[in-house]
């Protein structure tokens, strides 16, 4: 996989790299990590919304509808 940043954004994470005495590649690797660990996260909430929404649509109603 090739991964195409802007000259902004590699030269800010050599930076942060250089700053953090780590190789870019494992920043990156932990940016992913952190974004497919939230994606899940989210998924699952949504999931679990849907799920709740539909077994406690009458206790959830305000009263009055």
């Amino acid at each position: 996989m090739n991964l195409r940043l802007r000259d902004d954004q590699e030269e800010a994470l050599k930076r942060q790299a250089q700053a953090e005495g780590r190789t870019p590649q494992s920043i990156v690797q932990e940016a992913v990590d952190r974004f497919l660990e939230q994606e899940g996260d989210r998924a699952t909430v949504r999931r679990l919304g849907a799920k709740y929404e539909v077994r406690h649509a009458d206790p959830l109603r305000r009263p009055g509808e």
